[in-house]
């Protein structure tokens, strides 16, 4: 009879530690690979209701049911963005404008430096064509890294549309191999953190759109409210940047007051950037926990730690990618016994409920 051999505490960190640092560097050196298919998951579960409505009202095939779900989102994604380029468009008329202005707050302020400083205008005309010079010898691997960066992305884009088409089509034969990973009497468990993590991504992402639409309406509002023009760009833009973190609303605050400060005054200006800051405060600490932390229940230190991992490995798609990801290992954790203690660390104070576990046998 075979005895299962318990090793020292050690040892068993050891294994644990190299565990994480070989799935670390496995997601960081296949995130190729592992970003479209993330992404492709997230949107066939999205996507599954209404696969399944054309499949049991109007009596689609599985696959032409999958290819019609795909094409309406892919329409309404291609709206958006047309609307954008839209208003970019009837944006881009005054970049004249824009351009005269700059020319003479920079005039502008090559005085003030001029007087306060003492610096000549040829020195900073020199040490302006030198930056510039510095600029263009590296501009040739930039715009190759540009030129890489956009191919990546439309490669993705490709594989993601590729990889969300089959995991819709072969759904079925995917949620019978993770069931049959585990043993049978395990199996209806399984299945039930299978249905909510289905539920849970579906809620997050209408969560992230519904703040978005709300968060555009109040943009937009207040923008018009000020006289400032270009609203409607404005509005979405910042709403839309808003929903990646950290950066998104610094990055939205500093070219909506750069475009309103060219188009206008820099009173003007400066009211439009706190009045930003004033929606992303509200948005922050009133919207998002009740919409997208009420969906995931993760704790903000979590989250912050997640989406600093997520950036660490995957760059930008990492810090969208690790928040689900990190939910569905916290519903993992909640069924595992052993696990319970990660859970509690992910999730926030609330009521614990009996849960089902799922005991990990040793293998025999």
């Amino acid at each position: 009879m075979n005895q299962s051999v318990k090793l020292p505490f050690y040892a068993r960190l050891s294994l644990v530690l190299f565990s994480i640092v070989l799935i670390f560097i496995i997601l960081r050196t296949a995130s190729g690979i592992f970003i479209p298919l993330t992404f492709s998951l997230l949107f066939s579960f999205l996507l599954y209701p209404i696969a399944k409505f054309l499949e049991t009202k109007w009596h689609f095939g599985k696959a032409l049911a999958a290819m019609v779900s795909i094409i309406l989102f892919v329409s309404v994604v291609s709206g958006f963005i047309y609307f954008l380029i839209i208003q970019f468009v009837h944006f881009s008329d005054d970049f004249p404008v824009f351009s005269k202005k700059f020319q003479i707050m920079f005039s502008e302020f090559q005085h003030w430096i001029s007087t306060k400083f003492h610096i000549t205008r040829k020195d900073q005309a020199d040490y302006i064509n030198n930056s510039i010079s510095r600029i263009l010898d590296s501009a040739g691997s930039g715009i190759t890294n540009i030129i890489n960066s956009v191919g990546t992305i439309v490669i993705w884009n490709i594989f993601i549309l590729m990889f969300t088409f089959f995991m819709l089509y072969y759904r079925t034969l995917l949620n019978k191999f993770v069931l049959y990973l585990f043993s049978e009497k395990h199996r209806a468990n399984v299945n039930e953190v299978l249905i909510e993590t289905k539920s849970m991504i579906n809620g997050y992402i209408l969560a992230l759109v519904i703040e978005m639409i709300l968060v555009s309406i109040v943009n937009c509002t207040m923008f018009f409210i000020m006289g400032i023009e270009y609203a409607f760009l404005l509005g979405i833009m910042a709403a839309f940047l808003n929903i990646i973190p950290y950066i998104g609303i610094y990055t939205s605050i500093v070219i909506c007051t750069l475009i309103t400060f060219a188009n206008s005054s820099g009173n003007q200006a400066l009211v439009a950037a706190i009045g930003l800051f004033i929606v992303h405060l509200i948005d922050a600490n009133i919207l998002m926990p009740r919409l997208v932390g009420g969906r995931i229940k993760m704790n903000p230190f979590v989250t912050i730690l997640a989406v600093m991992i997520g950036e660490f490995l995957w760059g930008v798609p990492g810090m969208f990618l690790f928040i689900p990801i990190t939910g569905i290992i916290k519903l993992i954790c909640e069924r595992v016994v052993g696990l319970e203690a990660w859970a509690i660390l992910i999730g926030i104070e609330e009521k614990i409920k009996p849960i089902k576990k799922i005991k990990i046998e040793e293998p025999k």
